[in-house]
């Protein structure tokens, strides 16, 4: 299995996402200030994966802050979190393990630093291994959902890179082809930081799984011709009436599957799930740097001073979404009554 992210003796070890799929290269990180830009520049990306690597930058932040005592290290503590959140807004997961460390840390308080930086470590790696076995969930009861012989349209990268292994979206895919059953995978490229095209098809080719590359002007295309069974997509996070924000193009996505009567999944674990905000209208969207738009690795492909706008998700409504897959089961409209019943 593809190791995303692990927790060594050296520091945390990721595999540098950005430099995929020409060259495989594992990246230390020694303190929480290097996880945060990892976060932030995507090193690692997926809103699992960015969870766990929360987790672990809080725990190697406390590991490494020098403090003399509690009072130094609540105020450690709140500057290493501090620094984590303000990573990147969207993904929900993020926020999710920042608050499980936060109730770690509260419950070892009393029993003193060394105390605290041991169940810290552990948590982060109780994490690490509790999202594996989420996604295998997962893909367990999603691969139901797919035909004997299926051809599945996915956007960006819902993989073992975006999780702590495994995958989500494509976990199902792989549990599905686990289970016997014929799936070819067309895979959008997903501009502009063109996940589909070099994470997706790089995990699916090293798993042996057939897949096509299609821009994602194409979509629209082959769900007109009748190639498409399905769309499987990931999430960041998803609101209680069952809106969805994933990668920019999902929405898009979402309408054509509904236009040619096409099933449109999501695939997600539960610590995506924001029950805490109505629809999706209250979900942040990210606005990344516009040179993502501009440059393709360093080269210029427009003007170098046009204007562009570079949100990185969009929200599907939940009523173009036909399930959504979870570690505990699959929900399904009315989604404001199925994800709770999930969460109880």
């Amino acid at each position: 299995m593809i190791q995303t992210i692990n927790w060594t003796e050296s520091g945390v070890v990721m595999l540098d996402q950005r430099l995929l799929p020409a060259e495989e290269v594992y990246n230390t990180y020694t303190d929480h200030a290097g996880i945060a830009e990892a976060i932030r520049s995507m090193v690692i990306r997926g809103a699992p994966a960015i969870g766990i690597a929360a987790a672990m930058g809080v725990a190697l932040g406390v590991q490494k802050a020098a403090c003399a005592d509690i009072a130094e290290l609540d105020a450690a503590f709140n500057r290493i979190c501090a620094d984590i959140r303000a990573t990147r807004p969207t993904a929900v997961n993020l926020f999710w393990a920042v608050e499980r460390m936060k109730a770690i840390y509260e419950r070892e308080r009393g029993n003193g630093v060394q105390a605290i930086r041991r169940a810290l470590i552990q948590e982060s790696l109780k994490m690490h291994s509790e999202d594996i076995e989420a996604n295998r969930r997962i893909g367990r009861f999603g691969q139901e959902l797919i035909p004997e012989k299926a051809q599945v349209l996915t956007h960006c990268n819902a993989g073992a890179l975006a999780t702590a292994g495994y995958g989500t979206a494509l976990g199902v895919i792989r549990a599905a082809v686990e289970a016997g059953k014929q799936v070819q995978v067309y895979a959008d490229e997903t501009r502009p930081f063109l996940q589909g095209a070099r994470l997706t098809a790089w995990e699916l080719e090293k798993d042996g799984i057939p897949v096509t590359v299609i821009t994602d002007n194409m979509a629209g295309y082959f769900l007109q011709k009748g190639n498409i069974n399905c769309v499987l997509v990931g999430a960041d996070r998803i609101a209680a009436n069952g809106d969805v924000a994933n990668k920019i193009g999902t929405y898009s996505l979402s309408v054509l599957a509904k236009e040619n009567g096409v099933p449109f999944y999501v695939a997600a674990p539960v610590s995506t799930l924001d029950l805490s905000i109505p629809d999706g209208s209250h979900i942040p969207i990210e606005e990344r740097d516009p040179d993502e738009v501009r440059r393709i690795k360093g080269i210029a492909i427009t003007p170098s001073d046009v204007r562009v706008a570079n949100p990185a998700f969009d929200v599907t409504p939940g009523r173009y979404v036909h399930a959504i897959i979870t570690d505990r089961g699959i929900a399904r409209a009315p989604f404001g009554k199925s994800l709770r019943k999930l969460m109880q």
